[in-house]
């Protein structure tokens, strides 16, 4: 591969049971998609890319549908799990390719399991960042998340306030630039309140979230340019399809019951911010992995890192992804 098509950046639209999907990709080789989270879109990959290109591969991060420049359905409903696995597998054809490697960080390393648990034809290993694998099942979504509130309720948990239609719309679009720099400082490990200050994760009753928000500097990862392509597209599309991810968990937990339990069996990698509270709440998950994930080749804990950790620490998730995908057969 020469250096030349290494640093060719692509953007395309390709088709999808959405409509389109907006793929960037850079590199040539085997295929790695990458998945992004919430409140993010292809851009949280923008140091992966160059990288994964230059080790040999083909690297193409979406715009999950409702962000970006991919379609935007309107009904509630389009946005449930299943949805979005045709949509990853719908984008692999578009590529060209029939298999992929398939990498997720936050939403998207539970869509990108679910991909390789409802698509194993497709998607023949599976990168995990931030939030491990939790099979399907368990208590309906909604009902655990609103027990999870302070004693006497006076707490909400912030996925349940996600999930009512347009109560979080009305927080964040009115200024989407400030809310998101609250939002990604409030689980980044330079810039997340002190231990003992209120959960940026809850809602106190009659509140907000950014409530909770620090204020002051961006994190060290967030410059002032990365903060406005995110609020750039965020202001454009609105919040609703990004959302809608949140408001389909009842109907996930109901389309997958013939999976309950499941465990997924291909080659896996997780890579997780050890100042992240996915890492603590989701102990137990982690601790599960020799039955939920057998093919777990190594799980990494990143120290002074939070949530967005290829993006606070780019260098180390690079070679541990690389690293990673070289021990993969081709």
């Amino acid at each position: 591969m020469s250096q030349q098509t290494a640093n060719d950046v692509k953007h395309r639209l390709v088709p999808s049971p959405a409509g389109r999907v907006h793929v960037v990709e850079q590199g040539e080789g085997p295929l790695v998609l990458l998945v992004h989270g919430f409140p993010e879109s292809w851009y949280s990959w923008r140091h992966q890319l160059p990288a994964l290109a230059a080790a040999g591969y083909r690297a193409a991060a979406l715009d999950v549908r409702g962000y970006g420049r991919s379609s935007k359905p309107r009904a509630t409903d389009a946005y449930r799990m299943r949805e979005l696995v045709e949509d990853n597998a719908a984008v692999v054809q578009a590529l060209g390719e029939r298999s992929a490697v398939i990498v997720g960080h936050d939403w998207g390393a539970t869509i990108a399991a679910d991909s390789a648990l409802l698509r194993p034809d497709v998607f023949h290993a599976v990168g995990l960042l931030s939030v491990p694998y939790t099979p399907p099942g368990g208590p309906m979504p909604s009902e655990a998340f609103a027990h999870m509130g302070g004693t006497g309720g006076e707490e909400e948990f912030y996925v349940s306030y996600f999930q009512e239609p347009g109560r979080a719309e009305a927080e964040i679009e009115p200024d989407v630039r400030g809310w998101l720099a609250g939002f990604y400082a409030a689980l980044s490990a330079d810039t997340m309140p002190a231990a003992g200050s209120p959960d940026p994760h809850f809602v106190t009753r009659g509140g907000k979230l950014r409530d909770r928000f620090p204020t002051g500097a961006l994190p060290a990862w967030l410059t002032e340019a990365d903060l406005d392509v995110y609020a750039e597209e965020f202001e454009r599309t609105g919040l609703t399809g990004a959302l809608n991810r949140y408001r389909n968990m009842d109907r996930d937990w109901k389309d997958l019951t013939a999976f309950t339990g499941a465990p997924i069996t291909q080659p896996a990698l997780f890579i997780a911010g050890a100042l992240d509270a996915s890492t603590t709440w989701l102990a137990a998950a982690i601790e599960a992995f020799p039955t939920t994930l057998p093919g777990l080749s190594a799980s990494h804990i990143l120290e002074n890192c939070g949530h967005w950790l290829q993006q606070e620490h780019p260098e180390a998730t690079n070679q541990l992804l690389t690293t990673w995908l070289s021990t993969l057969p081709t």
